[in-house]
């Protein structure tokens, strides 16, 4: 697999700069990406290696907000094990600065003209490894600590729940060291419901892939954003039907998509896919078979 590309994709966003940062790239089963979607099907649209996996990227999104650098989602970070990665097909480092056992993530950030201590909020979708796993990272000194030492962190407070009572289906997902030292340090936020957390910047609730998933909209200049998380991966999964064999409820990931792309067509989102190796940003639209990338 080569390393998802770009590292970085900037552009302006009403009054806001914001930054796609591919955050690493990895390697899941095809058959689990896609559920019940047969493989003669899925593979048409993306073609899977001898182990059957598919490649995909880790995007994050960092905006330039008014009243401070907000990141959603971060990424795998730097503190799993050389056969966690190659389970995985995990690829997130990248040689030269900014320091050290850093990842893509905190390489974008540099890219963008800034450094982690200039975050002010961190907002995750869901507490997956490979959402949540760069909230923390482990130093020269074996400590793990928060990635992001000024900022506030953000997620649904269901979903700390149920990630503090994983069973035997979730537990591969949920690594209490990519939180544990921010509640710790009681930088950790836990919200009910689709507040605003900045001016223009909310969450919407879209369960399935876990009961208490979110994603993250953006208004600004008369625009919407919506990071999409994992309600909707990459732009295969556009498709009502085309979901993840990892979602715990995927009828209710049904529900959610549903809903999501009728409004995201309807008022003409942007949309950011999180998983998508190469297409970060898109629309969707509407024919007689469902939903597609609009042209």
């Amino acid at each position: 697999m080569s390393f998802p590309d770009p590292l970085i994709d900037s552009r302006s966003f009403g009054r806001w700069r914001i930054h796609a940062i591919q955050a690493g790239g990895q390697q899941l089963d095809g058959g689990a990406m896609f559920g019940v979607v047969p493989k003669t099907l899925w593979e048409r649209k993306i073609a899977a290696d001898a182990r059957n996996r598919i490649p995909m990227g880790m995007r994050c999104l960092l905006v330039e907000h008014d009243d401070g650098l907000v990141l959603i989602d971060s990424g795998v970070g730097n503190k799993e094990s050389a056969k966690f990665h190659d389970i995985y097909g995990i690829e997130n480092t990248v040689a030269g600065p900014p320091q050290p056992g850093r990842t893509a993530l905190e390489a974008g950030i540099a890219a963008a003209g800034f450094s982690p201590a200039d975050v002010s909020l961190v907002i995750n979708t869901h507490l997956h490894f490979d959402h949540a796993g760069g909230n923390t990272w482990r130093n020269e000194g074996g400590e793990t600590v928060a990635t992001f030492p000024n900022a506030r962190y953000v997620v649904q407070r269901g979903e700390y729940e149920y990630a503090g009572r994983a069973n035997e289906r979730t537990s591969a997902s949920y690594f209490p060291h990519n939180w544990a030292p921010i509640f710790a340090a009681e930088r950790f936020d836990l919200i009910e419901g689709e507040p605003e957390l900045r001016s223009g910047i909310s969450v919407r609730l879209t369960p399935g892939h876990t009961p208490f998933h979110q994603s993250v909209l953006l208004r600004s200049g008369g625009e919407t954003l919506c990071f999409l998380g994992d309600v909707v991966p990459t732009v295969h999964h556009l498709p009502l039907p085309w979901i993840m064999g990892y979602d715990v409820e995927p009828l209710v990931t049904l529900e959610s998509k549903r809903a999501l792309l009728a409004e995201a067509v309807a008022e003409e989102w942007q949309l950011v896919f999180e998983h998508d190796a190469h297409t970060g940003f898109g629309r969707a639209a509407i024919d007689g078979k469902g939903y597609r990338l609009a042209e």
